[in-house]
């Protein structure tokens, strides 16, 4: 038996994971408690994703254990001991502006919680394999000092600069730039389970990830960009543009192509070697400013959004932002996406309108 073990499994990534490596044949265990709804409110919560889990997935079981808790921790693992093949982190306070509003909350969850369950890990089963979801905030707001040309619709890179064509790859510094409280937990995180894998020799894969998106979205105002810009525009709720005049531009990859990558890491993780880093997100191949996502939105949904603009930009948000994945392409020539923009959004807009009926 190979068990699984998810965190944050309720979540977008989480669910996604959970129902992945289900249908490959494991075990799942998943841990959730629901903090996304303490983050956001009732909007945010998850807990419709849970018992959509428990019913559709034979072989999944829940477990409500907070992973800040390593007694709560180290019991699960003890229990299912070396059948654990699997560890997916997934599990995060995923906001900016909700990290300024409590600070050790979101550096407990985002930063002790990873180090619990890399330790966990290393302590009960050191040859599984870790996967840790992390963000491009890691980044903080360096990107922004790139040479950007406001367009039409967007901002957009220089064409001469090395990032224009495929986007920003791992060699940008995460050093020397403003990240936000929550990028600055991600970032200890990030650096953590590297660690784990060049020091304790842990098999352990950091994603950053672009936009994270798909229809298991429990999208909110703080966080769930497609998400929450589709569920606006199908209940007629008003939504704010932050700053950038709306021109900022977002990679976006669907929940599938990013667990499918986790599959292709699992399965080969020698290939890219203990406390690899990838840039995970939709590329040049799936990305879009946030004015060409509310025409596309509209489009789909048949009606306008009510919006407002705001002059106020998010701290540490990035104006322009595409990830480079070709890194992670070499490492792993057979992976590919399976969705675009256009197929994202479809799929997000028609999940929002099958829940306002």
């Amino acid at each position: 038996m190979s068990i699984a073990i998810v965190t944050g499994s309720s979540g977008l990534i989480g669910s996604e994971t959970v129902k992945f490596f289900h249908e490959k044949g494991m075990d799942i265990v998943g841990i959730d408690n629901n903090m996304r709804e303490y983050f956001f409110g009732k909007e945010g919560s998850t807990a419709w994703n849970t018992e959509q889990l428990k019913k559709t997935l034979k072989r999944f079981t829940h477990l409500d254990a907070d992973i800040r808790d390593e007694r709560a921790i180290n019991k699960i693992f003890e229990k299912y001991g070396r059948s654990v093949k699997l560890v997916v982190h997934s599990a995060a306070q995923p906001s900016h502006d909700w990290a300024a509003k409590e600070p050790f909350t979101d550096f407990t969850v985002n930063a002790n919680g990873t180090l619990v369950m890399l330790e966990a890990t290393r302590k009960h089963v050191p040859d599984a394999v870790f996967i840790f979801t992390s963000t491009n905030k890691v980044y903080g707001d360096l990107p922004n000092s790139l040479p950007l040309i406001e367009k039409e619709t967007r901002w957009e890179l220089s064409p001469e600069h090395r990032y224009a064509e495929h986007g920003i790859d791992e060699s940008m510094s995460i050093d020397q730039s403003k990240h936000s409280l929550f990028g600055a937990s991600k970032v200890a995180a990030d650096v953590m389970a590297q660690e784990y894998g060049r020091y304790f020799g842990i098999k352990t894969a950091t994603f950053r990830g672009g936009c994270l998106t798909g229809p298991a979205h429990s999208g909110a105002e703080l966080h769930g960009f497609l998400a929450y810009l589709a569920k606006c525009c199908v209940t007629g709720k008003s939504y704010t543009i932050f700053g950038y005049k709306g021109k900022q531009v977002r990679d976006n990859i669907h929940s599938y192509d990013l667990v499918n990558a986790f599959w292709h890491y699992y399965q080969n993780p020698e290939q890219g070697g203990p406390g690899a880093v990838y840039n995970m997100g939709g590329s040049r191949h799936s990305h879009c400013s946030m004015q060409e996502a509310i025409r596309m939105t509209e489009e789909l949904a048949g009606r306008e959004l009510n919006r407002v603009m705001s002059d106020q930009a998010r701290i540490g948000d990035h104006i322009w932002y595409v990830s480079d994945v070709r890194k992670f392409k070499k490492d792993y020539p057979a992976w590919r996406y399976e969705y675009d923009m256009p197929r994202i959004l479809k799929e997000i807009v028609a999940a929002c309108q099958d829940r306002s009926k």
